[in-house]
């Protein structure tokens, strides 16, 4: 069986895939890969389906031992890559022998770094999904030292006979973001909030807090958002990229491991797509701006 070591498991390393949409009516979240791009990224470097395992690191990396002969790639965050003390590359397939280590390096920019390996990890899926949920608990523990990671049968080999990649290798690594501009669709319970709250939302600049994790980011420094009406909420569903509202006013995403359920206003919804992706990398104190789309606020 083809396996790798953890020898350093870094400040929190967790394998993650697309996670398992479908059980919200059971109170069992999404979780999956915070950095969709970046993990798609990765497995299709090595010829994966992009449901296929990787390893989400976050901000220090992460040192593995291969066990076997196996084709790595990294992406997400831009970091330093060593096989065995020696540069290897970031963005594209690395190949090592058995008994080489892997170095994945602290990000240079953004916060989380995808670790793929040709096959996809192999741990045993939960309810469908690989992905380790923080929330829940569900999914496999969060990766410690000595962990063995088993590895799945690869799929087509993306290099060729004489080495020659048969992929494109990964766009060039992002600059660090200055601000974080996330595109708001109203949410409902807009209504929640006054109108002269909504256009200091849409206008006003906040910055990540370091209180931000796996299920939301939470926001600072940017003015509290006032209630139309008091009283409280009743619990009601909440989706991936809502914006919810707690007492103190200050925004906060919603990302993969966010609750099915809350009972705070959401005030608004980020799309899927690039933006929550970049919400992924956000680092604490950089700025974010919201940029309303179809959003009405009346004063």
């Amino acid at each position: 069986m083809t396996e790798l070591l953890v020898l350093r498991a870094g400040a929190l390393t967790t394998l993650q895939d697309l996670g398992r949409p479908g059980y919200a009516h059971l109170g069992v979240p999404r979780s999956g890969a915070l950095d969709t791009a970046a993990h798609a990224l990765a497995n299709r470097l090595l010829g994966n389906p992009a449901g296929a395992a990787t390893l989400e690191t976050t901000f220090d990396g992460v040192t593995l031992r291969a066990l076997s002969p196996v084709t790595v790639a990294v992406t997400g965050a831009p970091c330093a890559v060593r096989v065995c003390g020696r540069p290897a590359a970031w963005g594209a397939p690395v190949r090592l022998r058995a008994g080489a280590e892997l170095d994945v390096g602290r990000a240079e920019s953004g916060l989380r770094g995808y670790v793929a390996v040709r096959g996809g990890f192999a741990v045993p899926p939960v309810l469908g999904s690989r992905a380790t949920d923080l929330l829940s608990g569900l999914g496999p523990p969060v990766l410690t030292a000595g962990t063995v990671l088993p590895v799945g049968p690869p799929g087509p080999d993306p290099v060729s006979g004489t080495d020659t990649l048969r992929v494109p290798a990964a766009p060039g690594a992002p600059g660090v973001p200055g601000e974080l501009v996330l595109p708001l669709r109203p949410g409902p319970r807009a209504d929640w909030f006054t109108g002269a709250s909504l256009a200091r939302l849409l206008t006003a600049r906040y910055r990540v807090s370091g209180a931000s994790n796996r299920i939301g980011l939470r926001t600072e420094a940017g003015p509290p958002l006032t209630r139309a009406r008091g009283g409280e909420l009743p619990s009601e569903g909440m989706v991936l990229g809502a914006v919810q509202v707690p007492p103190d006013g200050l925004p906060v995403v919603f990302l993969a491991d966010h609750p099915v359920t809350g009972g705070y206003p959401v005030v608004g919804v980020v799309p899927e797509g690039p933006a929550l992706d970049a919400a992924a990398q956000a680092r604490p104190g950089v700025g974010v701006r919201f940029v309303g789309v179809g959003f009405v606020a009346e004063g």
